[in-house]
């Protein structure tokens, strides 16, 4: 899916985030609304991934939202 559209619709996307990232409080999807690079931020910082992991994991996440 466009990072756009999931931008222009994050509260709705808040669900799906926390499902795949569970470790992702309510206040770090707040603070992220919708930016992709600050959620890449908070995947690194939470699971200790590296930027290409994160950016990968952000990548496959959006094109599981378009199904």
């Amino acid at each position: 899916m466009n990072w756009d559209r999931i931008e222009g619709n994050w509260k709705q996307f808040t669900g799906k985030a926390k499902e795949k990232w569970g470790q992702l409080t309510d206040d770090d999807l707040s603070k992220i609304n919708g930016s992709r690079e600050q959620l890449e931020g908070a995947i690194q910082e939470r699971y200790g991934y590296g930027k290409d992991r994160a950016k990968d994991e952000v990548d496959s996440w959006s094109r599981t939202l378009g199904s």
